[in-house]
């Protein structure tokens, strides 16, 4: 089969999509940030309902929302009293998924020169989620409470999209769990509503592929791996 230009756009889009993790400055602008939004609010939801909240930072609102969860997780006691609202990973992991999660890190580690025994460097490097690795513009999504389990899945088809319209306009993403933790400085820093949870964050900006973690790409499973086709 003759793949098609179209094609060719949709799938460089989605495959050249990875997490980045070192930003140059270069604005974005509103008119950008709308249009992406925009084109990714076409994702499906549940009969319409459409569950997605965000709340676009730049410039000093966004150094505002850095500095104050990075003057309490540079404090492991303080840091200790924030945990995550909701379970983003196991409880308990088994393979294959903690082997996963343990080459992905130690392969970052090993690109920035950091050992199992440097832990100081390795929180260092963690603390860079906080400052959306320094990407101009920081995404913060946020779910009504009352929304189910349904409603969370089609979250992540949204955010998705997001990244990959991104990605057709030459920018890069950074999607971000580790803001789970402080949620509570997020609700209180955007003056959220008692009514809303906070997903993730994302970075978004353009990718200063000069820095070495960005060279980072991840493995995928080949199709037969995860695939059974039922005949």
């Amino acid at each position: 089969m003759i793949s098609s230009p179209q094609q060719q756009a949709v799938d460089a889009a989605i495959t050249s999509r990875r997490s980045i993790r070192a930003f140059l400055p270069t604005p974005v602008a509103h008119e950008d940030i709308a249009a992406i939004l925009q084109v990714a609010a076409r994702a499906p939801s549940g009969t319409n309902t459409q569950p997605w909240k965000v709340y676009v930072l730049q410039g000093e609102r966004k150094q505002q929302l850095s500095d104050a969860i990075l003057a309490v997780h540079n404090d492991p006691a303080l840091a200790s009293q924030h945990t995550e609202e909701y379970a983003y990973y196991p409880q308990q992991w088994v393979s294959p998924y903690i082997d996963r999660r343990r080459k992905v890190g130690w392969d970052l580690y090993a690109l920035l020169g950091l050992t199992r025994d440097n832990k100081a460097g390795m929180a260092a490097q963690h603390g860079r989620n906080y400052a959306f690795f320094d990407a101009p513009v920081g995404l913060i999504f946020t779910i009504d409470r009352v929304m189910e389990q349904g409603s969370w899945l089609d979250y992540g088809m949204f955010l998705q999209n997001i990244m990959v319209a991104a990605r057709g306009r030459g920018l890069d993403t950074c999607p971000q769990a580790a803001f789970t933790q402080y949620h509570r400085i997020i609700s209180e820093q955007l003056a959220l509503p008692d009514s809303e949870t906070v997903v993730c964050g994302m970075a978004l900006g353009v990718a200063d592929m000069s820095k070495i973690e960005n060279s980072l790409i991840t493995e995928r499973m080949a199709v037969a791996e995860f695939v059974k086709f039922v005949e």
